[in-house]
């Protein structure tokens, strides 16, 4: 069973009186474990497949499994509850809060869920060790560089235990070697906990760091490639 299965997605928006077409049946699968960039220009519609992938959005129509249930016209609650289980999110702003120490941010997602504080710390610790932030666990966001914040963005981002990471521009605020080095550390998870990764980006360079590259243009997949 595959953990994505999308058929014929379409995704209209009303701008006024006028329809835009964001997504024009979209059809893609994505096994667990594969490291998949969707790529595109401005426009092209990848940040609304991020969205509706992401149960962050229904479609307008078409059928969306997700790990085996069909979330296409979920309510509202319903998404926010398959996110808390499923899907862990990276942004290309880190959005980690000013005042909480790295290990308290990294923890905040389980402390929602209900974990005791003290589970919730150890395996915030935990998760900082694995990327390399094991002497930062007490810093504040403005302590840290922006390749440090992105680390503690992306360890937060495994709190839950997601079957999922989706990284929307992840390197979009770092310079090209913080970025690489962003970049070498979701392969490396990807690798040693087989969480997949789904990467958004506008750059090819970018892209060209996953396994499977899914170029949209105009709401369409005009390429879908292994990278070898």
């Amino acid at each position: 069973m595959k953990l994505i299965e999308a058929k014929n997605l379409v995704k209209t928006y009303k701008m006024g009186e006028t329809e835009v077409q964001a997504l024009k049946g979209v059809n893609i699968s994505i096994d667990t474990g594969e490291f998949v960039a969707i790529t595109g220009s401005s426009g092209s519609g990848k940040s609304t497949l991020m969205h509706v992938l992401g149960c962050l959005d229904t479609p307008t129509s078409g059928t969306y499994f997700l790990d085996g249930k069909d979330v296409s016209q979920a309510t509202r609650d319903e998404l926010a509850a398959v996110r808390n289980k499923k899907i862990g999110f990276v942004f290309q702003k880190f959005y980690l809060l000013p005042d909480l120490t790295a290990i308290d941010n990294v923890a905040l997602p389980l402390l929602y869920s209900k974990v005791k504080e003290s589970e919730a710390r150890e395996r915030a610790a935990k998760l900082l060790e694995q990327v390399n932030l094991g002497n930062r666990l007490h810093h504040y966001p403005y302590q840290l560089s922006g390749g440090q914040q992105q680390r503690v963005a992306i360890a937060r981002s495994f709190a839950n235990n997601p079957r999922i990471i989706m990284a929307d521009e992840p390197t979009g605020a770092l310079d090209t070697v913080t970025g690489n080095v962003i970049l070498e550390l979701f392969k490396e998870l990807n690798s040693s906990l087989n969480v997949t990764i789904i990467l958004v980006t506008h750059a090819p360079e970018v892209a060209a760091h996953s396994k499977r590259i899914v170029e949209l243009t105009d709401g369409n997949i005009i390429k879908d490639k292994i990278v070898s």
